[in-house]
């Protein structure tokens, strides 16, 4: 996962979700379908791609999935 491009890929084919590179800055409440449950398959599917975990409340506080990427590429 080496850009947000590779990062969207990765939600669409392992959640399932319909979103594009471009949504990735959208806000949570924004992205169609997105719920508090996709945010814990997010933090699952992460840990388990990248091997680093980062603290629950840093992602909480995250507006956007392209603030989530940055978390675990940063």
């Amino acid at each position: 996962m080496k850009t947000i491009d590779d990062f969207v890929t990765l939600l669409r084919d392992e959640m399932g979700l319909d979103i594009a590179a471009a949504d990735a800055a959208r806000g949570f409440d924004e992205l169609p379908g997105w719920d508090s449950v996709h945010l814990l398959s997010l933090l699952a599917l992460l840990e388990r791609t990248t091997g680093r975990q980062v603290p629950l409340p840093a992602v909480l506080e995250a507006p956007s999935l392209e603030s989530v990427y940055q978390l675990y590429t940063g």
